[in-house]
C-alpha cells in the first residue's frame, strides 16, 4: 500500500540541527495510527524506500540541495548539508546505488575476478583487496570463474554490466585475453593480478615464478632428486609434452623454472612426471599415487598450490608412506597448516595478502586519476626449508 503524505505548512524555516527532529515530524505528520509509528520508530520496519524528496522535505531544503548534499557533489552551504545529513541519518535513508552511478558516472564499486575462491591463495589476496578498497570507500564485488575463460568472459560483462569503476582479474588465461584488452581499450580501469598477459599494458601484479622454481627445484636436486614431480589444475586438451605451450603464465614460468635448473645440472626434465589437469581431491589422490607407485617413482612431489599440497600430503600418508623418508615434498603457498604437520612442510611463500593490497591501490589510483609511482612495486617469493624435504631412498640414489 503507498502512504501519500499531506502536505506540510511550516511557518519559518528552522536552521541547526536541534530542528531535524521537529522537521521529519512535521513531514510526517499526515500519516496516522500504526503507520506513524512506524515512521517514527527507527527500529521498525520501514513503510517504503526513503527517497531524496522525504529528506529534503525533513531539513526543509529543496530537493536539489538534498540531493548535492547526500551526493557530495556541487555546490552547498555547511549549514545546509549538516542538516541533509542529519535528516538522512533520522530517516535512515539509504541512496539508489544505481542511479547514483547514473548521475555521477562513479559507483564505488570494485569487480575482482579470480579463478577459485576456495584456493587460500585468492582468499588472502581478497582480504587485502577488500580491506584497502574500505579504507578508500569502495565496495567490491567478488566472482569466481572455476579457472575456466568462458566463465571469466561472462564475470567480466556481468562486473561491467554493474558499472563497476574498475575490474581486478587473475586470468585464467595468459593467451585468451581479448576480453581483457577490450576492457583497457575502452578506458576502464584493470589491474592483473597474479598473472601476466604478454602484450597487455596494463598494471601487474604478480611474483617471478621462474626464479623461484629455478631455486625450489636446484635445491631438490642438490639433495639427490632426479625423479622429480609436478601437479597442477592447470586445464590442457592432453598429458603434457615437451613444448607444449601453456595458457597460464604462473605455471609456464615455474616449469621454465625447472627445467632450467635441470638443464644447469646437465640432466632432463622428466616431462613423464609433470601432471596437468588435477582436479578435486580425490584426482590429486589418484594423480599422486600414480606417481609414487610407478616402476621408476618420483621420489619429490612439488604441489603448486595449497589445495593440491594438502591432497598430496593425504594420499602419501594414506599409502603408509613416509614425508620425507620415502617421498621429499615441497609446495607453493605458506598458510598455517603447513608449520603444523610432521614433519613440517617445505614451501615457497608469497606475499599474497600484500599483493591483493598492491592490486587494489593500483587499480583506485587510476580510479581517481592519480599518477602512477616513478617504479612500481616488485614482489619476490622466498624458498622456506622446513623438514620435507631429505636424500631419496637408497635405492633411487643407486640409479642415479
Amino acid at each position: 500500500m503507498e502512504v501519500l503524505l499531506s502536505p506540510v505548512s511550516v511557518p519559518r524555516i528552522e536552521t541547526g540541527l536541534t530542528s531535524i527532529a521537529r522537521n521529519v515530524i512535521e513531514a510526517t505528520s499526515g500519516v496516522k495510527g500504526p503507520l506513524r509509528k512506524a515512521v517514527m520508530n527507527s527500529d521498525a520496519s520501514r513503510r517504503r524506500d526513503v527517497t531524496v524528496a522525504d529528506v529534503a522535505k525533513a531539513a526543509q531544503v529543496s530537493k536539489a540541495q538534498a540531493a548535492r548534499a547526500l551526493g557530495n557533489y556541487g555546490a552547498v552551504s555547511d549549514d545546509v548539508r549538516e542538516r541533509v545529513l542529519a535528516a538522512a541519518e533520522e530517516l535512515e535513508y539509504r541512496p539508489n546505488e544505481l542511479a547514483r552511478s547514473m548521475n555521477t558516472g562513479k559507483s564505488h564499486t570494485i569487480g575482482v575476478v579470480v579463478g577459485d575462491i576456495e584456493n587460500p591463495h585468492f582468499g588472502l589476496a581478497t582480504r587485502g583487496i577488500t580491506d584497502t578498497a574500505k579504507r578508500s570507500g569502495f565496495n567490491v564485488i567478488l566472482i569466481n570463474t572455476d579457472e575456466d575463460t568462458e566463465a571469466e568472459i561472462d564475470a567480466v560483462r556481468v562486473l561491467l554490466d554493474k558499472r563497476v569503476d574498475g575490474l581486478i582479474v587473475a586470468p585464467a588465461s595468459s593467451v585468451e585475453t581479448q576480453h581483457l584488452r577490450r576492457v583497457h581499450e575502452s578506458g576502464r580501469p584493470l589491474v592483473l593480478l597474479d598473472r601476466k598477459a604478454p602484450g597487455l599494458d596494463v598494471d601487474t601484479v604478480a611474483v617471478d615464478m621462474e626464479d623461484i622454481s629455478h631455486e625450489s627445484t636446484s635445491y631438490l636436486l642438490k639433495s639427490g632428486h632426479r625423479r622429480i614431480a609436478f601437479i597442477s589444475t592447470l586445464k590442457t586438451a592432453g598429458p603434457y609434452h615437451d613444448g607444449l605451450q601453456l595458457d597460464s603464465s604462473q605455471i609456464s614460468d615455474r616449469r621454465d623454472g625447472m627445467k632450467r635448473a635441470f638443464e644447469e645440472a646437465g640432466l632432463e626434465l622428466p616431462v613423464d612426471l609433470i601432471r596437468l589437469n588435477a582436479g578435486d581431491d580425490e584426482s590429486i589422490k589418484k594423480i599422486t599415487r600414480e606417481l609414487v607407485q610407478r616402476p621408476d617413482p618420483a621420489t619429490a612431489i612439488i604441489a603448486s598450490d595449497g589445495l593440491i599440497g594438502l591432497s598430496v600430503v593425504e594420499a602419501i600418508h594414506e599409502l603408509g608412506l613416509s614425508i620425507p623418508d620415502d617421498v621429499s615434498f615441497l609446495m607453493y603457498d605458506d598458510f598455517a597448516w603447513t608449520r603444523l604437520t610432521t614433519p613440517p612442510l617445505t614451501v615457497i611463500a608469497q606475499p599474497v595478502y600484500d599483493m591483493g593490497v598492491a592490486a587494489a591501490s593500483a587499480l583506485i589510483r587510476q580510479i581517481e586519476g592519480r599518477k602512477a609511482p616513478a617504479a612500481a612495486p616488485t614482489f619476490t617469493a622466498a624458498l622456506i626449508r622446513r623438514g620435507s624435504v631429505a636424500a631419496p631412498p637408497a635405492q633411487e640414489q643407486d640409479r642415479a
